[in-house]
């Protein structure tokens, strides 16, 4: 050994013990997180937990080990790449392969006492394990008894304590019921005061007693005395013993679980494996002769090949019958053998199930041990190659490929593993699934190394996307799009398009309109958005108008995105060379209209969604090119709906026009999207008297038409009272609620119903609505509490329809 090769494994050993001693640790601490629950409460010695915990930590060596030497050599090759130690070794004209050769020898090395770790160290630990458990988990809990109730942790007794000082430890007002096995309650002890004890070895509980009372009672009957004795003793001090059993941690023999697959080297597997295999062979043999003795097989004994064939059958007559009732005769014959033969031989498969499956575990725990030392020396072969490409030594980018690598092995161990238990796969292709996948991955990485070469030539990658990205930059830039909106709703697809880079020639409005109290002149969000990209802008009174159709057809637009707008004409939507494209709310052909958001939610529809389709001349009725579902939950509104739809509305605006401008888009007639006898629903423009509350309706109904109107226009009732004013209140939200009346009755639709404080129901026709958030005529938006506050005696009142 020369000084380059104890330079390399100096090196490579530190940070293999490092490792590992963290990695160990690290699944040590998962490994009592996962039994906390066992040790808990159970007061165990700091020297058992500790114990326990020894053992734990190493039962995970053959995930540890493994772990180590893939990160100690992608850590060694890494450092010297990131230090220029591997630029100057190569420089000197040692090649790659030189430089491994010691760090092979040292995996090697470790693979091979890897094996004998798991074949001798981890099966002495699992058996400890499983002694330690069973032993903890014998042992009874702590007692602790609380203040205030009943406990009955003990065995034979019942206590009460009133109230403790935790200062004193004095307890009060102590309560001790005895429990005489098959007699109940037959002592009972009560004392203003006590102390509690408990004896070293935890064999006893001792109760210092203070000004108490004892009672005894014999609770025996005879036939002719039926009579009870009772004995009562007052004490001013008194001592009582409660003898315990299993409140003390024992450590029994560890030899008790020395069968388990895990607890056993492979010697004691292999002469395990021989003796299954000898008992398999024997119940083989025994079912065998159970089925040739069966009298299901007319012919069994031409299934031996060790006899002679006792009746040759006639194949050309085989098949033929005298008449109909003799075939179908036969055929029920031979089904019912059928079938019996098929319980014979699944009760066979039920009695040698246990063996057979304690077989596979048997051969799977042998491999196991195997192919865990094989993991250690291949994951040598990928952490070095990885280190000496990125020349990273610490925990950055090369240890996350490296945790990947092992993730990946971990999972399709873990999945190979299980396959072989339960016999889907061979116990060799279920083990060294994992050793199959990772070693072409190893040789071909240590191949590239060493080499020189790059793992993967990325150049005609990068030109493809290059040459890719050209012909859609073209397409955008000389793609004019005309964009056509109103409300918020449009604003999200009309960035959506600029972001993505597409040349927006001019977007087309409403015209300024005053609003509100003061009347004032407000532009629509779409206008305001598009001020303040810079974009053309055009807001017609009229689409028909000539002033508007020529400045529209000089922007000379290849296609047009309508997004919330109104109904264009013919002379607008036949302008663009591609055609007018319109985003709707719905999924049609369903929901043609208006107001198809608060339409879904009002016929309590399940799904919606967003459609892009071609306009024609008719209202939404042109082919359809994409659409995309959208689940509507139970507490969402026309609100929420409305937010979720505007987010997916622009990005399926954004899909149509990549797919149009690469010819990917399919239309298809409406027709096509319904199915059977589907009735299509529309969307008509939310009217006034559908706002106002009709509670004649089901409950159900009512709380998806609030649902569907929140929060504009918003459902409304008039809740008028005997001399007091009628009131106007809206209702955004409210939930069903079943009647459930003592005695089984229905109040009339439009009774109100409130404790006044956090409760306000009107009856419906089927149950009531509970009034979730609301606004009275000249208040603020508000919840029902605070409504509530404010609102006094609302049950003289009933909610009433004017419309």
């Amino acid at each position: 050994m020369n000084r380059l090769d104890r330079f390399i494994l100096k090196s490579f050993i530190g940070p293999f013990a490092a490792i590992l001693v963290v990695v160990t640790f690290i699944l040590m601490m998962q490994f009592l997180w996962l039994y906390i629950d066992e040790l808990v409460g159970k007061g165990l010695r700091f020297s058992v937990i500790l114990e326990f915990l020894g053992w734990g930590g190493i039962t995970t060596l053959p995930l540890s080990l493994p772990l180590a030497s893939l990160l100690a050599s992608m850590m060694t090759m890494g450092t010297l790449g990131e230090n220029n130690e591997l630029l100057a070794i190569k420089a000197a004209g040692v090649s790659l392969t030189r430089v491994l050769a010691p760090l092979i020898v040292a995996s090697f090395f470790i693979s091979v006492g890897t094996y004998f770790v798991n074949n001798n160290l981890v099966p002495l630990a699992y058996n400890e394990i499983y002694t330690l458990r069973d032993d903890i988990g014998r042992t009874k809990s702590e007692i602790k008894i609380p203040s205030g109730t009943f406990y009955d942790g003990i065995d034979g007794y019942v206590l009460r304590v009133e109230d403790q000082d935790d200062e004193s430890k004095m307890m009060h007002g102590i309560m001790v019921y005895t429990h005489s096995a098959g007699k109940g309650n037959v002592s009972l002890t009560v004392s203003d005061s006590a102390r509690m004890s408990l004896s070293a070895d935890k064999s006893y509980l001792s109760f210092e007693m203070f000004n108490g009372v004892s009672y005894e009672e014999t609770n025996t009957r005879r036939y002719r005395d039926t009579t009870l004795q009772l004995q009562r003793s007052k004490f001013s001090h008194q001592q009582l013993f409660i003898p315990l059993s299993n409140y003390a941690f024992q450590k029994s023999e560890g030899n008790r679980f020395s069968d388990e697959v895990n607890s056993m080297t492979n010697a004691q597997l292999l002469a395990q494996k021989d003796s299954l295999d000898a008992a398999q062979n024997r119940l083989l043999a025994a079912q065998y002769a159970t089925f040739m003795r069966d009298p299901s097989l007319s012919h069994q004994y031409q299934l031996d090949t060790a006899r002679h064939i006792v009746k040759n059958l006639n194949a050309e007559n085989l098949l033929i019958f005298e008449s109909l009732q003799a075939e179908m005769d036969a055929v029920k014959k031979a089904s019912h053998k059928a079938g019996d033969m098929l319980s014979v031989l699944t009760t066979f498969s039920r009695d040698s199930f246990r063996d057979v499956y304690i077989l596979r575990r048997t051969d799977v725990g042998i491999l196991k041990k195997w192919a865990t030392a094989l993991a250690c020396f291949i994951f040598f072969f990928i952490g070095a190659p990885i280190g000496a490409y990125i020349r990273k030594g610490g925990l950055g980018s090369s240890a996350i490929i490296s945790v990947l690598f092992f993730g990946a092995y971990w999972v399709i161990d873990i999945s190979g593993t299980k396959l072989a238990k339960d016999g889907a796969v061979s116990a060799v292709e279920g083990v060294f699934i994992s050793s199959y996948v990772l070693m072409p991955v190893g040789m071909f990485l240590t191949w590239k190394a060493i080499n020189d070469s790059p793992i993967i030539n990325t150049e005609p990658i990068k030109r493809f996307f290059k040459k890719l990205w050209d012909n859609i930059s073209g397409k955008m830039a000389k793609t004019r799009i005309v964009f056509m909106g109103t409300p918020e709703f449009a604003v999200p697809s009309l960035q959506a398009l600029l972001d993505a880079g597409y040349k927006v020639a001019g977007v087309v409005t409403v015209a300024d309109k005053p609003f509100g109290r003061g009347m004032k002149v407000g532009e629509s969000a779409v206008k305001k958005f598009a001020v303040e990209r810079g974009l053309p802008i055009l807001q017609p009174e009229s689409l028909k108008g000539e002033d508007f159709l020529k400045a529209y057809k000089a922007w000379k637009p290849d296609l047009a995105v309508v997004v919330a707008f109104r109904m264009l004409p013919q002379e607008v939507w036949e302008v663009p060379r591609l055609g007018t494209f319109n985003l709707h709310a719905a999924l049609l052909p369903q929901y043609r209209g208006a107001a198809p958001i608060n339409w879904a939610i009002i016929n309590g529809e399940g799904i919606t969604g967003v459609t892009m389709f071609k306009i024609d001349s008719g209202m939404d009725t042109g082919h359809i090119m994409m659409r995309e579902n959208c689940r509507i939950t139970p507490e969402d509104t026309a609100g929420t709906l409305h937010d979720k739809l505007m987010a997916l509305g622009a990005q399926l605006v954004l899909q149509t026009v990549d797919g149009l401008l690469d010819g990917q888009i399919e239309m298809r007639l409406q027709k096509s999207y319904i199915q059977g006898a589907e009735v299509l629903k529309p969307a008509p423009k939310i009217t006034k008297e559908l706002c106002d509350v009709d509670w004649s309706m089901k409950a159900v109904r009512v709380c998806n038409l609030i649902r569907g109107l929140s929060p504009y226009p918003a459902a409304f009732t008039t809740l008028e009272a005997e001399g007091k004013p009628a009131r106007s209140l809206k209702i955004f939200f409210a939930r069903v609620r079943p009647f459930g009346l003592p005695d089984g009755g229905r109040p009339a639709p439009g009774t109100v119903f409130s404790d006044g404080k956090t409760v306000l129901s009107i009856a419906c026709a089927d149950g009531w609505a509970d009034l979730v958030e609301v606004q009275l005529s000249g208040k603020s938006r508000m919840g029902i509490e605070e409504f509530l506050r404010g609102f006094h005696q609302p049950e003289q009142y009933k909610a009433v329809r004017l419309s």
